[in-house]
């Protein structure tokens, strides 16, 4: 049988379980970065307009919009595939505050990227990230993947892969995303 603790192994198993508590709340209940999933802000990451290289936040560029955050790429098969749904999109609900923020992740200069989405006749915004680090901003497991944010910043819905963004399910999540207030 163990003699019972003294008063300096008393203090330090006391030390030792306060440091633990301690350190598990600084995980738990310290606001972290944004992290990209349903439920919490889209994280802010700047990249550059294909139009005219200016940097843009894609979270504060588009706040007060109900915005579609998708990432792609001109190689990306499933990528061009669902361009043509994301501009019906587009067009049906730019005119009640509806975005979208098309960001490449091609390595290209921006004229090439931007030449492609012209021959698709692409009107939303048109975005690049040459450096690809927005895949570990958003922690994209690959391309396309699409992020619907409401007028908050707030994710509400993530596509893994094409989407046919004009189907009524998705002008559905749109409608009511447009209705919520300000």
């Amino acid at each position: 049988m163990a003699p019972p603790p003294t008063g300096r192994s008393l203090a330090v198993i006391i030390l030792v379980a306060l440091l633990g508590i301690g350190t598990w709340m600084l995980v738990h209940y310290t606001p972290g970065k944004d992290i990209p999933q349903v439920g919490h802000r889209t994280p802010e990451y700047r990249v550059a307009r294909l139009d005219n290289g200016d940097s843009v936040g894609v979270r504060s560029a588009y706040a007060g919009h109900v915005t579609l955050i998708n990432i792609w790429a001109t190689w990306c098969g499933p990528c061009i595939k669902e361009m043509p749904a994301m501009e019906r999109l587009y067009r049906a609900y730019r005119d009640r505050g509806f975005r979208v923020a098309a960001v490449s992740i091609d390595t290209d200069m921006p004229a090439p990227v931007l030449a492609f989405a012209r021959g698709m006749d692409l009107t939303f915004d048109l975005l690049q990230d040459r450096r690809g680090e927005i895949q570990t901003a958003y922690l994209t497991v690959g391309v396309p993947e699409s992020f619907l944010i409401d007028k908050h910043g707030v994710i509400t819905y993530i596509a893994l892969g094409a989407e046919t963004w004009d189907s009524p399910e998705s002008r559905q999540r749109i409608e009511q995303l447009l209705a919520q207030g300000n």
